[in-house]
């Protein structure tokens, strides 16, 4: 849709004729519900205007009437391509308030899904980037590994995209050996199929010539707008929750934090690219870990807090302390501690943090969402403007726009 209006300039000079063109809510361009008005002379963009709120699912509010446990699926929503690490990230929130201390068994076994959603997640933004750009075979490569991260997912808390996976101290259920098995299937797989997928690309000229220059960002505006993740990293600044500010055991792993710096579409796409292999390495790393378990420390998949974990279903029918454990857990009947916390995590898209007030009562005196994504797109109108339309669409790729998280 769009609509022609014409500018009168001083008296003298010929007349101009610009374009308003209407980028989404409703493109598939946009990924997601989330609308650009753009401001055309020709396929060149002279201004934008972002608009937010067609998503708008009152997160925030529900969370405050809500117990602890029931907040899990309202995260999934968020970042749903990699809704696990927006689950365990609230876990860790919670029990940071509640002075619970996970083992270490759990800890690796988070580490691999959420190192496994970050590859979903990127793997998804960067052949995407391959389609906008004309490229749609590496799309195809990369898709069916994805879907074995969800089988994986499906092993371990029976869902897919938005998972629920986990609990506050831990693990629904021990993981399977199935679920082990389909993992060592994927590390076994997956790189060479993410070497073949970097052939077609990292050195294509028309891929290059495409993206190179295409919205950058410099490390002072990055910054300036609050930009964390790998379009912070891009633009050449190597800030990463998991090194700076560790959690869930990261401090006992080695890996390399990728940079780049111009922070435009191509070194964002090559920033993913690498942070995919340090992911691989983790995985792999934190998996020999959880093999050295050995008797009853094999079994281990959550902390000891029975005041807020679910108790197992055959020991509420059995057991009188697990039943009134269930009831108060599931009725929001458990009190939280009064207190006030910002605690952060390393998102696929950067830094996901919870602000968390409890005023002692039964449900978060109040909750914030820290969503990257909705940073990122104020930048947006500053990153396009001056460009070519289709620059547009693959500068919105490459910064992986995701519509649940901007309006919360």
């Amino acid at each position: 849709m769009t609509q022609s209006e014409h500018i009168l300039l001083p008296e003298g000079s010929l007349e101009k004729q610009t374009t308003t063109l209407n980028l989404g809510p409703t493109h598939p361009a946009t990924h997601g519900v989330f609308q650009n008005i753009l401001e055309l002379d020709g396929e060149r963009i002279l201004s934008a205007v972002s608009t937010v709120g067609y998503i708008h699912r009152a997160f925030e509010k529900l969370a405050e009437r809500r117990p602890l446990y029931q907040i899990t699926p309202i995260t999934d929503r968020l970042n749903y391509c990699s809704s696990p690490i927006n689950n365990m990230g609230w876990h860790i929130t919670c029990e940071r308030l509640l002075g619970v201390q996970t083992p270490k068994r759990v800890d690796y076994l988070r580490i691999i899904i959420m190192e496994l959603a970050r590859i979903a997640d990127h793997l998804i933004c960067n052949s995407i980037v391959g389609v906008d750009s004309g490229a749609f075979s590496g799309f195809l490569y990369l898709m069916q590994y994805r879907e074995l991260i969800y089988e994986i997912y499906e092993e371990v808390c029976g869902s897919r995209l938005t998972t629920n996976i986990g609990r506050i101290g831990g693990f629904e259920r021990n993981f399977s050996n199935t679920a082990f098995e389909k993992l060592e299937k994927f590390l076994k797989e997956y790189p060479e199929t993410l070497k073949e997928f970097e052939k077609l690309f990292n050195r294509n000229r028309i891929f290059m010539e495409r993206t190179i220059g295409c919205g950058p960002i410099s490390a002072e505006r990055a910054l300036s707008y609050g930009f964390t993740g790998p379009n912070l990293r891009a633009a050449g600044v190597d800030y990463d929750v998991r090194v700076h500010t560790p959690y869930s055991s990261y401090e006992d792993f080695d890996f390399t934090i990728p940079v780049g710096t111009t922070g435009d579409c191509y070194d964002r796409f090559l920033v993913r690219n690498e942070e995919m292999w340090q992911s691989i390495k983790l995985i792999g790393d934190a998996y020999k870990k959880v093999q050295e378990f050995k008797g009853t420390e094999a079994d281990v998949y959550h902390a000891d807090a029975p005041a807020y974990y679910l108790p197992e279903k055959k020991d509420v029918y059995t057991k009188m302390e697990a039943l009134i454990y269930h009831f108060k857990i599931v009725m929001g009947e458990t009190e939280i501690p009064p207190g006030e916390l910002y605690s952060a995590v390393e998102g696929a898209n950067g830094e996901l943090g919870f602000y968390l007030i409890s005023d002692g009562g039964r449900t978060p005196y109040r909750l914030h969402f820290r969503r990257p994504c909705f940073i990122y797109y104020q930048a947006y109108p500053e990153l396009i403007q001056g460009g070519l339309l289709s620059d547009a669409v693959i500068t919105m790729s490459s910064l992986n726009l995701i519509a649940g998280e901007l309006d919360a």
